[in-house]
């Protein structure tokens, strides 16, 4: 069974009209800071705020000119994600329901569905992700596509770890991955 049920899973690419999100929020927790952003169709965005001393870039989230019937429904979408991460992050939430609109390649989406389909509490390979989308051999694919996700946390790519067990790369570096994978075990 997944970890995650989602209200709506709208895969959108580049080209598709409204695809950019209208509006945003900043979540703040006793540990990070997590800007989210979303458009008519769910969120779009979940990046986190860098802290003095933290070794990785501030990822830009680009705002687009909304109506107000976009600017309405994005508001709503970014209500209800704010909500459920203070839950995560006090423990008390481990299945996210949310409306996403992701963007990204037909192939990206295929790893981001089977990333959203890993337990929480339990991590994963880039090998595992590769085989559960009948692509074996697609290891470093999966590897960039994990990467590529802007939806983080809802999108579990911290639980992707190395094949021995070991900890990868995190676009957030590691201290932040393992903080959310020790929060998920010990929630779990």
């Amino acid at each position: 069974m997944s970890d995650s049920q989602f209200l709506s899973y709208h895969a959108m690419t580049k080209m598709d009209d409204g695809y950019m999100p209208v509006a945003s929020a900043l979540l703040t927790t006793d540990t990070v800071k997590i800007l989210i952003a979303a458009n008519r169709y769910g969120l779009t965005h979940l990046t986190f705020k860098p802290k003095q001393g933290d070794n990785w870039p501030e990822r830009e989230i680009q705002l687009a000119e909304g109506t107000q019937t976009d600017m309405v429904q994005a508001e709503q979408h970014l209500a209800q994600a704010q909500q459920q991460l203070t839950e995560y992050f006090s423990g008390q939430l481990k299945q996210f329901n949310l409306a996403l609109a992701p963007v990204g390649t037909p192939f990206q989406h295929q790893v981001w569905q089977a990333l959203i389909k890993q337990p929480f509490g339990h991590a994963c390979s880039y090998s595992d992700i590769a085989t559960a989308i009948n692509n074996p051999k697609a290891v470093r694919a999966v590897g960039s596509a994990n990467g590529a996700n802007d939806i983080a946390i809802i999108i579990p790519c911290h639980r992707i770890i190395g094949k021995s067990g070991t900890l990868t790369g995190y676009a957030y570096g590691l201290e932040l991955k393992q903080l959310l994978l020790t929060l998920e075990s010990a929630a779990s």
